[in-house]
């Protein structure tokens, strides 16, 4: 059987892109372990670049692993405007970042998968509001 469809999310990113990050040597061991390539969409990107640029590091080898095939950004939001609306406002107490709302939407879409975190809201979060979602996290 296939290994389940890796949906990335910005922590794991940013973890292995900044040697300062609490989560930088788990996110390493996991980048070493997976062969396939990470599946994301354009908002996890968005917030990568924004954290890595506000810690002095630089963008060029996320774009890099983008430009490898090692990231996918294989969503846009644009087809799933109600879907987003609907998980935003159900996760509205928490909140859910939009980033968050897209890989719960690709979890939705992509059947096998598990998401890729450091973000501990991806325990509560449910696919089509009852389906646990599998993660590889460091918790």
């Amino acid at each position: 059987m296939a290994a389940p469809r890796l949906l990335c999310d910005t922590g794991p990113l940013v973890a292995f892109l900044n040697r300062g990050d609490q989560y930088h040597d788990w996110a390493s061991e996991q980048f070493d372990r997976i062969a396939q390539p990470l599946l994301t969409c354009e908002a996890v990107i968005s917030e990568a670049v924004f954290l890595l640029q506000s810690d002095g590091l630089p963008t060029d080898p996320l774009f890099e692993a983008i430009d490898r095939g090692a990231v996918l950004v294989q969503f846009s939001a644009e087809e799933h405007w109600p879907d987003l609306r609907r998980l935003l406002g159900k996760y509205e107490n928490l909140p859910m970042s939009f980033a968050d709302a897209c890989l719960v939407r690709m979890a939705e879409l992509a059947g096998r998968c598990q998401v890729f975190t450091t973000d501990r809201h991806f325990r509560i979060y449910r696919r089509h509001g009852r389906d646990v979602i599998p993660r590889l996290a460091p918790f």
